[in-house]
């Protein structure tokens, strides 16, 4: 007669590990997060169209979109919350859960960091893997190096909700432009006169002629990045799907900061150190 041991009738824990698809099909999935995909026993999918969900399905069958749980009308907190409850529901019945988020699980998503305290604040093994997202394509579609002068990311709202100060000796870059002004968490796009709201708000920072880019990475493989061009004054009139997002280069140069500079001076008397710049022309 077998002896069962203890380790065997105790049931298996759960565990969740939430990770980035990356912006492009296919080509920006870690080796990790792939793994974690594979290995699951039900992945959940909230991803950016349903080609994306079905090439994921060739990774692991049991997979459950959370698409659905969208309604017009219905505040997204209230379907990332319903999201949530299915996700740990699944931890708790001891199942390997693989959450998959569109870019970076971290970014924009309220619904990983809340499902992976939840899951650690009840004991249960959760993690999040990172991906390449929306802002490293674009660095890389528009040549931006962000260590150069810096860049200030805002949620395009809060612009208009809360009194916010821009830098406007680095750049700008506005996340979110499709639901901009909308306080319903209820839309999924805001009409064109949130969009001109937002450019009289950024009117009192730069001058109307300033050239901004709108841009928007690629989804598929076959596409290339969206880049528009123009004058601050038209990107009411911009050519616009809701998914694009707002780069305002530099207005006007780094001032240099003659105090700290006297005092790194009297440093580099003591340590002996050069006095090249630190950040090339």
């Amino acid at each position: 007669m077998t002896t069962q041991t203890s380790t065997s009738r105790e049931p298996r824990r759960g565990s969740i590990s939430c990770v980035g698809m990356g912006i492009t099909l296919g080509s920006h999935l870690t080796p990790l997060a792939r793994n974690s995909i594979e290995t699951a026993d039900v992945v959940f999918a909230a991803l950016s169209d349903h080609v994306v969900e079905l090439w994921l399905r060739r990774l692991n069958p049991e997979v459950r979109s959370l698409q659905p749980y969208y309604r017009p009308g219905k505040s997204r907190m209230k379907t990332y919350r319903e999201w949530v409850e299915l996700m740990i529901a699944e931890v708790r019945a001891g199942k390997r859960v693989c959450a998959v988020f569109y870019g970076h699980p971290g970014i924009f998503a309220w619904s990983p960091h809340k499902v992976i305290e939840l899951a650690r604040a009840e004991g249960y093994q959760a993690h999040m893997e990172p991906g390449v997202s929306a802002e490293d394509c674009l660095y890389a579609d528009l040549g931006i190096d962000p260590g150069r002068v810096g860049c200030h990311h805002l949620e395009a709202s809060q612009l208009l909700f809360f009194e916010r100060s821009l830098d406007t000796t680095g750049h700008v870059i506005l996340w979110q432009l499709g639901v901009v002004g909308d306080r319903s968490l209820g839309r999924f796009r805001t009409p064109d006169a949130y969009r001109e709201l937002l450019t009289e708000r950024l009117l009192e920072d730069y001058p109307a002629n300033h050239e901004v880019t709108v841009y928007r990475a690629p989804t598929l493989p076959v596409e290339g990045p969206h880049i528009q061009r123009m004058a601050l004054r038209d990107f009411p009139i911009a050519e616009f799907t809701g998914q694009e997002t707002l780069v305002l280069p530099p207005a006007c140069e780094l001032k240099p900061n003659a105090i700290m500079r006297a005092r790194l001076d009297a440093l580099d008397a003591v340590y002996g150190t050069g006095r090249e710049t630190a950040v090339p022309a």
